[in-house]
Order: C-alpha cells, then structure tokens, then sequence
C-alpha cells in the first residue's frame, strides 16, 4: 500500500492531460529523467559480468533518444546552459552510491523505469500525438507529422518482446539471488518512487494536473510484479 501510494502522487504530479498538450511540461519531464537514464546505460554497458550487465538489452537504450527530443524541444545548443537540478543531483548521487558499492540494487531503478516507458510510456504517446493532430497549429511533415517523440519509440523491436525480455531476465536472476538481497531489491524499489517524485515535483506547470487513471493501473502491476518475482521463492 504504501508504494502504490507514493506512486499515485507521483502519476498524479506528471502524467496528467497539462503534460500531454504542454511541450514545454513534456520537454522539462524529459529533461530531469534523461541523466537517470544515461547513468542506467552506462552502468549496463560497462558492468559487464555484473548482473546488471544482463539488463542490457538490445534496442533498449535511450540515451541518444532524449537527446534527440531535447534538442528539437529545447535547440540543439540546449547542453551549453543545461545545469541538473538540484533533485536530480541528488538522485544521481544515490546511484552512483549504489553502482560503487552494491551495484545489484540498480535492478530495481532499470526494471521499474524501463517498464515504464513500455507500457504507460506508449499510452501518452498516443495521447500526445491524438492531441498534436487535433491541434490547428501542429506543423506536419509528409508521413513523419509529428517530432519529438523518439523516447517511445522503439522503432523495429516490438515492445511486447522487450516487456517479455525485461521479466525473464528479472525473474532468472531473482532465482540465484538470497533473500537479504531480495529485501534490498524491494526497499529499493520503494526508494525508486520516492526519488522519481521528488524530481517530478520540479517539473514546471505540474501542480494542478489530473492523474490518468488507466496509467496509474499500469505501474503498479509493474510494482506488483516486480515484487512477486523476487519474493515467490523467499523461504
């Protein structure tokens, strides 16, 4: 219960119909996500032999995806000024803590948000660009109407075998791991929600939003099966 309350106020802060027709709420979202993300795949890449290393799966990646929609929200020059934030600062300080001295707990941030940006990631996708269509002023380009959208797409790798790719190999590595290990994974994985909305809550023009209900639903069977894989084998 508690972690499915931290994440309604977090969904609530976020994804919510201001985000889906404010570029500049969406471009900001992207931005205090985009260094989680980058120390994610770095720590992938370079922790090889790690378990870690196995959550590094091809056409997963999204590094050079925000950079390419920060660049076409925020100008290609966006890097020249950009300074994190000072909760982002803080959330990175906590990984690179994890990735020096108990690496395994990465687990936790790589699961929840990549499957996020699967599943609840997809569906304001859709929204977005349902909107940009029903937007007078939205430029169109051929058979390429609208930009800015490379963070959920994952072009030729179908989400549904990424999804499926994500689970198998959390649930192949909850096999070999003991259960004080499990229980860090799962406080961890409380840790994950706290600082994402801790970062959120700096997102500009997000503190009167509506939570989209159906989103919601869909990270917390993440949670939920996140936690069903580690602790089913718990003695």
């Amino acid at each position: 219960m508690f972690m499915q309350s931290v994440m309604l106020s977090s969904m609530q802060n976020y994804f919510s119909v201001g985000t889906l027709s404010n570029n500049a709420v969406w471009a900001d979202g992207l931005l205090v996500f985009y260094e989680v993300f980058r120390l994610l795949e770095n720590a992938m890449t370079t922790l090889k032999g790690s378990s870690v290393h196995q959550f590094n799966i091809e056409g997963l990646a999204r590094t050079e995806a925000f950079e390419l929609d920060l660049a076409y929200y925020l100008g290609v020059d966006w890097t020249k000024t950009y300074e994190p934030r000072e909760s982002v600062v803080k959330y990175l300080m906590h990984l690179r803590h994890l990735e020096k001295t108990e690496p395994i707990l990465l687990v936790a941030y790589i699961y929840h948000l990549y499957m996020g940006l699967l599943s609840g990631g997809q569906i304001l996708r859709k929204k977005r660009i349902m909107a940009s269509k029903l937007n007078f002023f939205t430029k169109t380009n051929g058979s390429n109407p609208i930009k800015g959208y490379s963070v959920t797409d994952f072009g030729r790798h179908s989400l549904y075998q990424l999804k499926q790719k994500l689970r198998a190999t959390l649930d192949e590595l909850a096999l070999t791991l003991d259960d004080e290990t499990k229980l860090k994974l799962l406080e961890e994985s409380r840790r994950v929600f706290l600082l994402n909305n801790e970062i959120i809550k700096s997102v500009r023009g997000t503190t009167t939003v509506v939570l989209l209900k159906l989103l919601f639903i869909l990270v917390v069977v993440v949670i939920l099966y996140f936690c069903y894989l580690l602790c089913k084998n718990i003695a």
